[in-house]
């Protein structure tokens, strides 16, 4: 039986075309912290990808994204046949699928540190989610500052400064962007719409990380969006 080989040249572009065809479902970029972690991830990593938008708080938004994903939640990666649901999940076969890339740093020490904040970003951090949530076109100076969320901000500080004092203080959490800083850069929103005050060290990586140009455009489509949810407009007195 014969069998034909392709060129190597050819098999890498016949790969490459393959990775290009990503399809990420979001959410609207001025609510969706989850969402904007996968996508600040592949537009600060360059990688080519479609964007599908699925509109929050809409009468067939579940049906929407049930389209995409039995779990019904957004973010969704489509890769050919392959779905990855969940913002950490689809970082993690980002950074396998595009080695070069160098998404997580070199360092064996360092990247199980990143992995372990953005693990622990994840799960935790409930205080600051209920009570600050993701409004980048609103500005909430002030409120939120339950007790749960202020001990949520006293750990997000303890990792940021853990981070800073070794990569440096004009540097990303471990030196060049990393998806660390792709899976904090929701929380430096948060931190811009309610005025969280951290210090000189910290409020200047917040203003580093907001200026990193896939955060900046991440903004911009939030401040273009014109849909509105009432319950997130507004803060509570």
């Amino acid at each position: 039986m014969q069998t034909t080989e392709l060129d190597p040249m050819l098999s890498h572009t016949l790969e490459e075309a393959q990775k290009s065809s990503l399809r990420l479902v979001i959410a609207n970029k001025n609510y969706s912290s989850w969402s904007m972690r996968a996508w600040v991830a592949m537009t600060a990593f360059n990688i080519p990808f479609q964007e599908v938008r699925v509109l929050l708080g809409q009468a067939g938004t579940s049906a929407q994204i049930a389209r995409y994903s039995a779990a019904g939640r957004v973010p969704v990666l489509l890769a050919s046949e392959t779905t990855v649901w969940d913002s950490l999940a689809i970082c993690e076969y980002l950074a396998e699928q595009f080695p070069e890339k160098n998404m997580w740093p070199q360092d064996v020490a360092a990247r199980a540190e990143a992995r372990s904040i953005c693990a622990e970003m994840h799960c935790g951090f409930t205080g600051v989610r209920s009570a600050m949530w993701m409004n980048i076109r609103a500005r909430f100076p002030g409120k939120g500052r339950t007790i749960e969320a202020q001990a949520d901000i006293g750990r997000i500080s303890e990792i940021w400064e853990m981070c800073l004092s070794r990569s440096g203080p004009d540097a990303f959490l471990f030196g060049d962007f990393s998806l660390a800083d792709a899976y904090f850069a929701p929380v430096v929103m948060r931190f811009i719409t309610y005025d969280v005050v951290l210090g000189p060290a910290l409020d200047a990586y917040v203003e580093r990380l907001a200026a990193h140009p896939a955060v900046v455009q991440w903004v911009n489509g939030a401040l273009a969006e014109t849909e509105h949810i009432a319950r997130y407009d507004v803060y509570p007195d």
